[in-house]
């Protein structure tokens, strides 16, 4: 009988790849599986859009803001599944019993947070633009989109911040335990309000605007709602150039915060061997 040459294992950027795509792949195919939910998460957002505009409308506000509206509610899509899918991602592992099973697999915390990013960011986008071309239809919103590139530029560099976000708030979550949950629900409708989901974020006062800048959406929100209303720029809090290099720091520096926090939870299980255990 041949004696079969002993299978290569996968290292380095292989490893990466694989881990990526590995946890990426249960939520590409459990949102096909599940097609009711993409009913009830396109149908649900919308019915909060809707309110929204009925209000911008019984106060005769410009126009563009029911567009504001519309794609403010599509990326409400993109905020919730970074807090409940990323950032809560690890605590909720540890709860299951599967942390322990990730922290001495060979493969690193980064990469299987990476999949279930990419995972989720596809789901999500269905998501998005399907309460996009609900709202766009009942609402009768017009676009006009001045650069299709420096749009996809935005789009791309919030996403990249804000799931780099959600891979480091997911190892603050874990160090807080089942505090973790109670700051999901604490951070769900601030975000809505300092984001300006609904509304242009100029409307604030200047320090404040900037202070929630370090949230990617809201950058991400008001550079792309310039890009494709006519009187966007009008109402935009900085100009889109300048949004695209504060967005391209975000990604830099959240990036970074995740792999350092990412290492220090798996030197720490090391070290300690009760990461999965009460701490208290």
């Amino acid at each position: 009988m041949p004696i079969l040459p002993p299978l290569e294992k996968d290292t380095g950027w292989r490893l990466f790849l694989r881990t990526v795509i590995g946890r990426a792949y249960p939520r590409v195919v459990g949102m096909q599986r599940e097609r009711s939910w993409l009913f009830f998460e396109v149908m649900l957002p919308t019915l909060a859009v809707a309110a929204y505009v009925f209000v911008y409308r019984a106060m005769r506000a410009p126009e563009e803001y029911v567009g504001f509206v519309v794609v403010g509610g599509a990326m409400t899509a993109f905020w919730l599944n970074v807090l409940w899918a990323m950032s809560s991602q690890l605590y909720w592992e540890k709860e299951q019993g599967n942390l322990a099973l990730y922290i001495i697999a060979p493969n690193s915390l980064m990469a299987i947070l990476l999949g279930m990013a990419v995972g989720g960011l596809y789901a999500t986008t269905l998501r998005a633009a399907g309460v996009i071309l609900l709202g766009s239809w009942l609402f009768q919103v017009q676009y006009a989109v001045t650069s299709l590139p420096a749009l996809l530029a935005v789009f791309a560099l919030a996403m990249t911040a804000l799931y780099g976000m959600g891979m480091m708030l997911s190892s603050v979550f874990l160090l807080l335990s089942r505090e973790a949950w109670h700051l999901s629900n604490l951070a769900q409708e601030p975000i809505y309000l300092l984001s300006g989901f609904y509304f242009p974020i100029k409307h604030f006062n200047f320090w404040i605007a900037a202070s929630a800048s370090i949230i990617p959406l809201t950058l991400g929100l008001d550079a792309m709602r310039q890009l494709v209303f006519p009187s966007g720029a009008t109402l935009g809090f900085l100009s889109v150039p300048v949004e695209i290099v504060i967005l391209s720091i975000l990604c830099v520096v959240f990036l970074v915060a995740a792999q350092g926090l990412l290492g220090y939870m798996e030197r720490l299980a090391i070290r300690e061997g009760r990461l999965t255990e009460s701490r208290r």
